[in-house]
């Protein structure tokens, strides 16, 4: 088998960004890795989960996917509810992986899959293509070529791991991976979490960190980055764009870190359990769902206190009362 290295070349942005987040991560590390925080650790995962199967189009909300994991009954249809499930027992096994093994990438897309599609945990004998939405981003190599094109890039993980930072090395496999299409389904979903993978194994707190939603707040972006690397022949757009989604989620992190931290009072805590991520509300819609009347009360005790912990974002900063103004959990 020739050996063959990826092509991209490290730009002095991507060197800035992988020392930021390498910043970052000493400061999570720092602050007790998120170990004393089991429920930050759950619902970051819940989290991802959620985030990575929307891309994907699955219609179920955080709160109906958090009801699926935990057991409980949810009204919708059975694939989705499924791809849930399966996306669970997947994540789940992050920990206990090798992800410069191709054995245990098939292993993970048969449970990733489970249930779902004939070819569950092989490689696809069909033609597939890159699709946002309805758009063709571009076909992927024909299915006779797949065993050898992944072979060719498990080769060049296990001789680049020791010289190339994670943060380039899992970047570069995403899009390559993204460009191979191995499977017949499911090729977002284990880009993403093989990804994690790769990051958790060089520091175990990844896996805990949602950057599946970052792609899906960013998901034009995402879908962008994977063209433009397509059309220019190596993966420098999309291994920064990955870098900058990961950077800005760990910011995201650190502010929850300090907020766990904190004592939060019971109506912060009440408000935030009520908001789902990624959602803007105005403030009607959100005293609605507090059973509340008072503008004032909700203003004091419950909506200033959580935008002075970075925990709500307004959607017009420099306009704070502002009819059209929303506000969007972090």
């Amino acid at each position: 088998m020739d050996q063959y290295t990826p092509p991209f070349e490290i730009t002095n942005k991507m060197l800035s960004l992988v020392s930021s987040i390498s910043e970052k991560i000493g400061n999570i590390d720092y602050q007790n890795n998120l170990q004393s925080k089991p429920h930050l650790r759950r619902n970051n995962k819940i989290r991802s989960i959620h985030s990575s199967l929307r891309i994907e189009a699955n219609s179920l909300s955080l709160n109906q996917v958090r009801d699926v994991i935990d057991g409980h009954l949810v009204l919708g249809e059975q694939k989705e509810i499924q791809e849930v499930k399966n996306a669970y027992e997947a994540y789940e096994r992050i920990s206990t992986i090798d992800p410069y093994s191709m054995k245990d990438l098939n292993a993970l897309h048969a449970v990733m899959t489970k249930y779902l599609v004939t070819e569950s945990g092989v490689f696809r004998s069909g033609e597939e293509g890159v699709f946002n939405g309805d758009t063709c981003i571009f076909m992927a190599p024909p299915a006779r070529l797949v065993p050898e094109l992944m072979a060719q890039l498990f080769d060049w993980m296990n001789r680049a791991k020791d010289d190339l930072h994670p943060l380039i090395l899992s970047a570069v496999f995403h899009y390559e991976f993204v460009f191979i299409h191995p499977y017949s389904d499911g090729n977002g979903r284990m880009a993403r979490l093989w990804h994690t993978a790769l990051l958790a194994k060089w520091k175990p707190v990844f896996e805990f960190i949602p950057i599946e939603s970052q792609i899906e707040k960013f998901q034009n972006g995402y879908y962008d980055a994977i063209a433009q690397c397509h059309k220019h022949g190596n993966s420098n757009v999309f291994i920064e764009f990955m870098l900058e989604q990961i950077d800005n989620v760990l910011e995201q992190l650190l502010i929850q870190i300090k907020a766990s931290g904190e004592m939060l009072s019971p109506y912060v805590t009440r408000m935030l359990d009520l908001m789902e991520y990624n959602i803007p509300y105005s403030a009607n819609q959100i005293m609605e769902k507090l059973h509340l009347k008072s503008k004032e009360t909700f203003r004091k005790h419950y909506m200033n206190p959580a935008l002075e912990m970075g925990l709500v974002k307004m959607t017009i900063p420099d306009k704070p009362s502002s009819k059209n103004q929303r506000y969007i959990k972090q």
